[in-house]
C-alpha cells in the first residue's frame, strides 16, 4: 500500500512531467509557413544536412515516436549499425556487469585489509590519493594500446572507475568498526576469518554497499562515454551513431533509456542497504 505522502509525491511528480512536456511542446511549436516546392524542399533538406543540423529542436510527439518504434521491437538486428535498444543495453550491462564484478573481487578484500592494517592504510595511501583522480577515459588510450581489444578496454574503464568508491568504504567501513566487538571476538579467540565474516563484515555491509553504489553510478556514466570512444555496440555507441544520422529524437529517447536503466540499478542498491540496515 502507498502512504498518503508517497502519494501526493507521486501526483506532483507527474504535475511537474507534464508541465515539462506542455512547455517543451509550446517552445518546439512552428507555424505552419506558404507551400514550397519539392526542389525547394529538397534544398533546404540538402542545405541542412550540410550545416548540421535537423530542422530544429524536436517536439515531444517525434520522441514518443522513437520510443513507440524502438520499445514495440527492441531486440531487432538488422546488422552491425541497425539493432535494437534491448541488445544495445544488454552489451552495456553486460560490460558495467563484468568490470563492476571484478572491482569487487579487488576492492573488497583490499579495502578488508587496508582498514584492519593502519600500516598497510598509510603505506598505499599515497598510490590511491594519486590514482583516484585520474579520470577513466583517460585510461582508454593505454588499454587499446596495451589489450589491443576494444571490448577489454571498455571493462576495464569500468573496473577502474568502479574500484576507488567501494575500497575506500570499505577501509573507512572496516576500521569504523567498534572496538568493543572486536576486543570481545579476540578474547574469545575467534579466527581471523570467522572474526572479518561475523563481526567486521556485518558491521561494515552498509558502508561497503554505499561505496558499491556509487561505483555502479560511477560506471553507468562512463560506460556511455567510453562506448562513444571505442564504437561497436551499446547504449553509447547507439546515441553516436544516431548523433552522426542527424536523429535526434532517437538521441533524446536513448538518453531518456540511459536514465531509466541508471535509476533501475541505483534504487537496487538502494534496496540492499534498507535490507542491510534493517538486519542490523
Amino acid at each position: 500500500m502507498f502512504s498518503k505522502q508517497g502519494l501526493k509525491a507521486g501526483l506532483l511528480s507527474l504535475l511537474i512531467l507534464f508541465l515539462f512536456i506542455g512547455a517543451w511542446s509550446l517552445a518546439t511549436h512552428q507555424k505552419e509557413g506558404p507551400a514550397v516546392s519539392a526542389e525547394q524542399a529538397e534544398y533546404a533538406a540538402m542545405m541542412g544536412k550540410a550545416s548540421g543540423q535537423s530542422g530544429g529542436f524536436p517536439a515531444p510527439g517525434k520522441v514518443g515516436e522513437a520510443f513507440v518504434t524502438y520499445l514495440s521491437d527492441p531486440f531487432y538486428d538488422k546488422g552491425p549499425n541497425d539493432k535494437g535498444i534491448g541488445i544495445q543495453l544488454a552489451h552495456s550491462l553486460a560490460r558495467v556487469g563484468i568490470g563492476f564484478l571484478l572491482a569487487v573481487i579487488v576492492a573488497i578484500p583490499l579495502g578488508f585489509a587496508i582498514g584492519m592494517s593502519p600500516l598497510l592504510f598509510q603505506a598505499l595511501n599515497p598510490f590511491i590519493q594519486i590514482l583516484k583522480p585520474i579520470s577513466p577515459l583517460a585510461w582508454m588510450p593505454l588499454a587499446l594500446y596495451s589489450l589491443k581489444d576494444s571490448e577489454i578496454s571498455g571493462i576495464f574503464v569500468i573496473f577502474i572507475c568502479s574500484l576507488w568508491p567501494m575500497l575506500i568504504n570499505t577501509a573507512f567501513g572496516v576500521a569504523a568498526v567498534r572496538k568493543d566487538w572486536i576486543n570481545v571476538a579476540r578474547t574469545l579467540e575467534v579466527t581471523p576469518l570467522r572474526k572479518a565474516f561475523l563481526v567486521i563484515l556485518p558491521a561494515a555491509a552498509p558502508t561497503i554497499l554505499t561505496g558499491m553504489r556509487i561505483s555502479m553510478g560511477i560506471a553507468w556514466l562512463v560506460i556511455v562515454a567510453a562506448e562513444m570512444l571505442v564504437g561497436g555496440t551499446g547504449i553509447g555507441y547507439f546515441v553516436w551513431n544516431e548523433w552522426n544520422n542527424l536523429a535526434l529524437p532517437n538521441v533524446i529517447f536513448a538518453v531518456a533509456m540511459i536514465g531509466l536503466v541508471g535509476m533501475f540499478l541505483d534504487q537496487l542498491f538502494g534496496s540492499l542497504q534498507k535490507f542491510v540496515t534493517y538486519r542490523e
